[in-house]
C-alpha cells in the first residue's frame, strides 16, 4: 500500500506546471518518489546509527540526499 496521497501528488505535479494529471501519471510518481524516499531514509539511518544515535536528523537526511 501507497503512503503517499495521490492528491498529493497531483498538487506537486500541477505546482510543476502540468496543466491536468492522470490518475497513472500521478501513481507511477508516487511509486518513483516512495522508491527514492526509502532509499534515502535507509542511508539516513545507517548514518545516524554509525554516529551512535538512534535519532534520524536533518544533517542525516542531508548527507544521505
Amino acid at each position: 500500500m501507497a503512503d503517499i496521497p495521490l492528491a498529493s501528488v497531483e498538487r506537486l505535479m500541477r505546482k510543476a506546471g502540468a496543466e491536468r494529471v492522470s490518475v497513472g501519471g500521478a501513481t507511477e510518481l508516487r511509486d518513483v518518489l516512495e522508491e527514492i524516499g526509502k532509499e534515502i531514509s535507509e542511508k539516513a539511518a545507517r548514518f545516524a546509527k554509525h554516529a551512535g544515535r538512534k535519532t534520524v536528523k536533518a544533517e542525516d537526511v542531508k548527507l544521505a540526499r
